[in-house]
């Protein structure tokens, strides 16, 4: 159970090392902001045409009279709605990565040099189009598990007194894991841990990634919350990264960075250096099936 604190305590620590670097976390709203607007206008044109997509879509009730049409064509109205909706918490930070992939990475790289001892960051040799594929193709898979999990615990739902109580608890808890996969995917790709991988490091230590997953999974919750707190979400996820991978970490060492996100004597890290922390993180595909790189 000490891991759920540790868990929470990388969620806090990531939006403090964003308050100490203010010029990204500007930059860092962009993509939240842009995503925003998108998914506002798709739920916008769902609710201004989503019933008429529902009357297309069951002509067998043309013909039904009394109130029964305008029940039947409301309810399915609002599910779809609602599953709208749904669709939208749940993807929102994957289109949010993948709209700001260049930021981010680079925001991930800051806080890698930042706390590794030597100063360096692990570097992908991989082409940006490249990145972008498979963060996209990645995201993809993650996001057809976790449908999979929706329509189960949505049928689960259905069962007296569980479907109210022990369901939802569930998949804040599956909501946390997939949240927290795809925040510390950012760093993980960089070392080029791949999906597979990923998801087996992170299962190891599944109340790790609850803690830090979960309470951020409730607070997305909040309209407008996840464009504010993603900068910082993806600071301590590339913190819970390094410690998945028992990476050496400098203590707290983004008190001693100046608020431009360069190191305090002075240098800012070309992470291009050969260091521990680099050899360790890509030694780490090989052996998917460990919580621990090899030292």
């Amino acid at each position: 159970m000490r891991d759920l604190g540790v868990g929470f305590g990388y969620l806090l620590k990531g939006q403090r090392w964003m308050a100490r670097h203010r010029k990204s976390y500007g930059f860092g709203l962009l993509p939240g902001l842009i995503t925003l607007v998108l998914y506002a206008a798709a739920l916008v044109a769902l609710a201004l045409w989503g019933e008429d997509a529902v009357a297309w879509s069951t002509p067998f009730a043309d013909g039904w009279t009394g109130p029964w049409l305008g029940l039947f064509r409301g309810f399915l109205s609002a599910v779809l709605f609602a599953l709208g909706l749904l669709l939208a918490v749940v993807t929102f930070t994957a289109a949010t990565l993948l709209v700001g992939q260049p930021f981010y990475e680079s925001l991930s790289e800051d806080v890698d040099r930042d706390a590794s001892p030597d100063g360096t960051a692990p570097q992908s040799a991989l082409p940006l189009w490249r990145e972008l594929w498979i963060s996209a193709r990645d995201s993809l898979r993650v996001l057809v598990r976790a449908a999979l999990w929706g329509v189960l615990l949505f049928a689960l739902g259905f069962l007296p007194f569980v479907g109210q109580t022990v369901v939802p608890v569930i998949g804040f808890f599956v909501t946390g894991f997939f949240l927290t996969e795809e925040l510390a995917g950012v760093a993980l790709q960089r070392r080029g841990v791949e999906l597979r991988a990923r998801l087996a490091l992170l299962r190891s230590r599944r109340t790790l990634v609850w803690g830090f997953g979960t309470p951020l999974g409730l607070v997305f919750l909040v309209p407008f919350v996840a464009v504010f707190l993603m900068p910082g979400a993806v600071a301590g996820a590339t913190l819970l990264a390094r410690d998945l991978l028992d990476e050496a970490t400098d203590g707290e060492s983004d008190d001693s960075t100046g608020g431009d996100g360069s190191n305090g004597d002075g240098s800012n890290g070309d992470g291009t250096r050969e260091g521990t922390t680099v050899t360790r993180a890509r030694r780490a595909p090989q052996t998917p099936w460990s919580p621990r790189a090899p030292r």
